[in-house]
C-alpha cells in the first residue's frame, strides 16, 4: 500500500470468549462432544422465554410500521419508558434526550472508545470483560489500562490500586465498572461504589458502568445501579435485554447519559455519540418497541426473580463441584451469570497433561499447547477440552496476569450441568496431579 493501513490500535483488538470455538469446531468434526461453557448466552444453555413474551414480540412482527425507520436515538415512547425507570431510583434524574440506542452494547461500546481523544485513557476492572479492554486498547494504540479485582477477597476492587493508578495518571479520563461483573461474578458493594464515585469526583473524572447484568442477582445480593450513587458526577450507563430479557440476539442495547449539563466537554463527547448514531440512521426497532412491553409487564418481574433463583442455585452446585479443588482460588458468585476461577500459584507446570485417547484429537491439542510463550491457562483449557469436551475461556485472555479460566452458570438442565462441572473438576485433578 502506498501509505500504511492498519492502525497501531488493531492488534490490542482480540476475544478469546469466541476464539476458542474455532478449536471446538475442529475437535467436533473429529467427533469430540463439546458443552459450552465459553458464552454468555442464555437461550443456547436451553432457556426458554415464557410464551406470553413471544406472543407480544408476534404481535409486534403483524404490524407494519414495525419493518419502517425509527428516530436516530431510539423509539420516544420507550426513551420515555426507560427513562421513568431510572427516575423512579430517586437518584440521578433523566429525560428521554439522555437515551441514546445502539445495536448491543458491543456497538455502544464500540462508539464509546472511539471518540475519546487518543492520548486519554479510561481505567477498568481486571479481569476486563475483553469487548471494553480491547476496544479502550485500540483506540489508544496501547495495552490496556486497568485495575485490579481481587480474588482473595471476594473479587473485590482493590481500591488503593485504582486510586494511585489514577493519581499518577494524568491521561486518565474515566472509570469503567462493570456490575455486576463479567468474568467474575462479583457484585460491588455500595460502600465501594461510593468511594469510587469520590475518587472521580476528585480527579473531575467521568464514569464509565456496563450494567448489563444489572438485574441478574441472586443468593442475597443486590446491585446498586450507577444512577443511584452517581451524585453530580459525569456518567454512562449501559444497558441492554440480551442478558435480562434475554433476547441476545436482538442486539439491542442503549446508553443514559448522567449530569450532561454538569461539565461541557462531557456534554460534547455525548453528543457525538447521538451524532454517530444518527449518521447510521438508527437502530434495530423491532426490540425497542418490545421493551416497554415486556420490561413493563406485571408478569415480568416474577418471571426474573425466578430465572435468578434458578440461576442462584446453578451457582451453589458449582461451588459444590469445583470448591473442593485445593489447589484453586475458588469465590461463590453473587451476579450475571459466570464465576472465574483462578490456579493458586505455582501449581501449574508446562508438563501437565490429560489423557485423550482419540489419536488425531491427542495429536491436534499437543500441537496447540506446544506453541512458543503458551500461557499455562491456556494450555489447561486445551487440554481440557480435548479431553473432557468442554470449552471454557482461560483468564488470561481477559487482561489478566491471573491464571485460571471463566465458565457460565446458564446449563438449565441440572444433571448436565453436574455432569459438565463434574468433567472439568476431574480434569482439573488429573491434570494437577500429572
Amino acid at each position: 500500500m502506498r501509505q500504511k493501513l492498519l492502525s497501531e490500535g488493531a492488534k490490542e483488538l482480540s476475544y478469546e470468549i469466541r476464539e476458542i470455538v474455532k478449536k471446538a469446531d475442529q475437535l467436533q468434526k473429529l467427533g469430540v462432544a463439546i458443552s459450552w461453557e465459553n458464552i454468555g448466552d442464555p437461550i443456547q444453555k436451553n432457556h426458554k422465554l415464557p410464551q406470553w413474551i413471544k406472543d407480544v414480540i408476534a404481535d409486534l412482527m403483524k404490524q407494519d410500521d414495525t419493518y419502517s425507520y425509527c428516530p436516530s436515538k431510539g423509539m420516544q415512547a420507550t426513551r420515555e419508558f426507560l427513562a421513568r425507570q431510572t427516575n423512579a431510583m430517586d437518584g440521578v434524574q433523566i429525560t428521554a434526550d439522555d437515551i441514546c440506542f445502539f445495536n448491543g452494547l458491543g456497538d455502544a461500546i464500540s462508539k464509546a472508545y472511539q471518540f475519546i481523544s487518543r492520548t486519554s485513557r479510561v481505567i477498568g476492572p481486571s479481569p476486563a470483560y475483553s469487548t471494553h479492554s480491547s476496544a479502550e486498547a485500540a483506540h489508544a494504540a496501547h495495552e490496556p489500562l486497568t485495575y485490579k479485582l481481587d480474588p482473595d477477597n471476594k473479587w473485590y476492587p482493590d481500591l488503593d490500586d485504582l486510586y494511585n493508578k489514577i493519581k499518577y495518571n494524568p491521561n486518565v479520563v474515566g472509570i469503567l465498572i462493570i456490575n455486576p461483573d463479567n468474568p467474575t461474578g462479583m457484585v460491588y458493594p455500595l460502600e465501594t461504589l461510593q468511594r469510587i464515585v469520590a475518587i472521580a469526583k476528585e480527579f473531575n473524572l467521568f464514569l464509565l458502568a456496563d450494567e448489563i447484568y444489572i438485574n441478574i442477582t441472586y443468593n442475597g445480593a443486590r446491585a446498586y445501579s450507577l444512577a443511584e450513587i452517581i451524585g453530580d458526577v459525569p456518567g454512562i450507563s449501559m444497558k441492554g435485554i440480551s442478558k435480562e430479557m434475554p433476547w441476545p440476539g436482538s442486539r439491542c442495547g442503549w446508553m443514559e447519559y448522567y449530569n450532561r449539563d454538569k461539565d461541557q466537554d462531557f456534554n460534547r463527547f455525548c453528543q457525538a455519540l447521538d451524532n454517530a448514531k444518527m449518521i447510521e440512521v438508527c437502530s434495530t426497532k423491532l426490540p425497542q418497541l418490545a421493551i416497554p412491553k415486556i420490561l413493563g409487564d406485571p408478569r415480568f418481574k416474577g418471571y426474573r426473580e425466578a430465572t435468578n433463583t434458578n440461576i442462584g442455585r446453578r451457582s451453589k452446585i458449582i461451588s459444590d463441584i469445583l470448591g473442593t479443588v485445593p489447589e484453586l482460588t475458588f469465590n461463590e458468585t453473587f451476579g450475571a451469570f459466570y464465576n472465574t476461577i483462578i490456579f493458586r500459584e505455582g501449581v501449574l507446570k508446562p508438563h501437565q497433561q490429560m489423557r485423550i485417547d482419540n489419536a488425531e484429537v491427542r495429536t491436534l491439542v499437543e500441537a496447540w499447547v506446544n506453541q512458543e510463550n503458551i500461557q499455562q491457562d491456556k494450555r489447561f483449557v486445551y487440554y481440557l477440552l480435548g479431553s473432557k469436551g468442554v470449552c471454557v475461556v482461560p483468564i488470561s485472555s481477559f487482561c489478566s496476569e491471573l491464571q485460571g479460566f471463566r465458565v457460565t452458570l446458564l446449563e438449565e438442565d441440572e444433571d448436565t450441568l453436574v455432569r459438565t462441572f463434574t468433567a472439568i473438576r476431574d480434569g482439573l485433578v488429573e491434570y494437577l496431579a500429572s
